[in-house]
């Protein structure tokens, strides 16, 4: 049996993209494939190479797509490596990279006009290979209602139900797909699971997952190729790998837990436009928010008070991110709204930067948006000045808070390595130190365990745990992943999507 892809020997020509020993492996007809590794292990650097883009010294990737169509009789036309060969990245899942702040688009009302695509505008362009598969998946994943929504105003689930739909509607020999079911609550990721298998069954479709959680590899995935430490490991059936793989999370290290403990606590007598009394962070009366014809939140009531652990929860499109940009002064429509942030009424005088000065902040659409390729400890400093980019030399003493917190999140060996040559369970650790970075009073964590693996996932709720048991400290999570939450959640906020 000629194998679908297959790799023999492969070294990358650029030196700095390879992996610890040659490349080999190769995925037959019939193969559904999910390639699992640990944050930094080589996965998305394999992936690279299966798609061509560094290219290897000698005995370039072999593909074979003339048996597409062998269901069905009628065998394809399509000959192009990239018609048949699609790949959906971590970045892809949140917009196009074009380096414009997520945030920025999506709230400034200038920015939409009538040349501004919505999602019906650009999936209407995209032909369809296999009658039926366009209403199918636009019923899967709830998208007529949503058409006439521009692009910019989608939250970040609809935004990758949009990728997937995209990369499927060609209907692709091969699907690559990097951590396909973040950002994706509970309903879709088993409505997802369940249209790739019928899909893989019905018209010969490979599809090759790239996990970081062990836990998420589906039922129809036949084969697993592991990825340990820059090396591609042999290939397993689905019941090896379940057998062997590594189930148990080891606990953050009692030194850094030691270094949390011990962090000095803050006088907030002296802080700025701060409750002085302790008592409300937030404040929200009858809030709602529209854009044209559409209402995202309707009359929201919410109060948070100082201490207290929210989990913020939903259906993508509920209004999550909305609802999150109001209270990080990303959204200009907050201070229409009847709003009080630490005990001061929003448009009361205070600047964005005594609203942000007082907030840690990670997100999806954040990690998206960082397309700054410099040292790691530049990015994690950012965060003291709340700015996207360093324009600010840290002071030494500031360097060290940095270094101190890397070495909590596990990543002081990548001081000095540039942002965007890191994994994306790397950077995602580089931007959650950065969350930390000021020891904040309100700490917003929007999916701050996506794309880590089990290790990382579990050193991650164990700093969120420590650093909110402090006094003053206030947190705001959203996952949807319940076993995600940390142990210390007393509150939890479930938004429903408005029709």
């Amino acid at each position: 049996m000629t194998p679908i892809i297959k790799i023999t020997d492969g070294i990358t020509r650029h030196p700095d993209w390879r992996m610890a020993e040659p490349v080999n492996m190769e995925i037959l007809p019939g193969e559904q494939v999910a390639i699992c590794g640990d944050n930094a292990s080589g996965k998305s650097r394999l992936v690279e190479i299966i798609t061509g883009h560094y290219p290897l010294l000698r005995n370039e990737v072999r593909y074979n797509f003339d048996d597409t169509g062998a269901e069905t009789g009628t065998p394809t036309q399509k000959r192009l490596v990239s018609e048949q060969l699609r790949f959906i990245s971590f970045r892809d899942s949140y917009g196009e990279q074009d380096g414009t702040y997520y945030y920025q688009q999506r709230w400034n009302q200038h920015d939409i006009d009538e040349s501004t695509p919505t999602l019906g505008d650009l999936l209407v362009k995209i032909p369809e290979h296999r009658p039926g598969l366009r209403q199918q998946l636009y019923s899967m994943f709830a998208l007529e209602p949503i058409l006439d929504k521009y692009i910019i105003s989608l939250s970040s689930g609809e935004l990758r139900k949009f990728q997937l739909t995209r990369a499927l509607l060609p209907s692709p020999r091969v699907l690559i797909m990097d951590n396909p079911f973040i950002g994706l609550d509970a309903g879709t990721r088993d409505l997802l699971k369940g249209l790739l298998e019928t899909l893989t069954r019905e018209t010969g479709l490979t599809v090759i997952l790239v996990l970081s959680k062990y836990d998420d590899v589906p039922k129809f995935i036949t084969h697993v190729i592991p990825v340990e430490g820059m090396k591609v490991m042999p290939k397993l059936t689905r019941e090896q790998f379940v057998q062997t793989a590594r189930h148990t999370t080891t606990s953050l290290p009692h030194d850094k837990a030691d270094m949390i403990e011990c962090l000095q606590n803050k006088d907030i007598t002296l802080i700025p436009f701060y409750p002085q009394d302790g008592g409300e962070i937030l404040c929200m009366n009858d809030v709602s928010i529209r854009y044209g014809n559409r209402t995202i939140l309707q009359n929201l009531n919410w109060t948070v008070h100082e201490g207290e652990k929210w989990a913020l929860q939903g259906q993508n499109g509920a209004g999550k991110s909305t609802l999150l940009s109001l209270v990080c002064a990303d959204n200009p429509q907050s201070y229409a709204c009847n709003i009080r942030l630490f005990g001061h009424r929003r448009g009361s005088g205070e600047s964005i930067w005594e609203i942000k000065r007082h907030i840690g902040y990670v997100s999806p659409e954040m990690h998206r948006a960082y397309m700054r390729d410099m040292p790691a400890i530049d990015i994690v400093a950012s965060g003291l000045s709340d700015s996207v980019g360093l324009y600010c030399r840290p002071r030494p003493e500031q360097k060290e808070t940095c270094r101190m917190w890397m070495d909590i999140f596990g990543i002081s060996h990548i001081t000095n390595q540039t942002f965007l040559k890191l994994s994306s369970g790397e950077q995602r650790l580089c931007l959650l130190a950065r969350a930390f970075v000021k020891d904040p009073e309100l700490l917003i964590l929007d999916e701050p365990l996506h794309g880590l693996d089990l290790n990382n996932r579990q050193r991650v709720r164990d700093i969120i745990q420590l650093f909110c048991q402090r006094p003053h400290k206030t947190l705001i999570m959203v996952t949807h992943y319940t076993e995600e939450l940390p142990d210390c959640i007393t509150h939890s906020l479930t938004l429903k999507r408005n029709v």
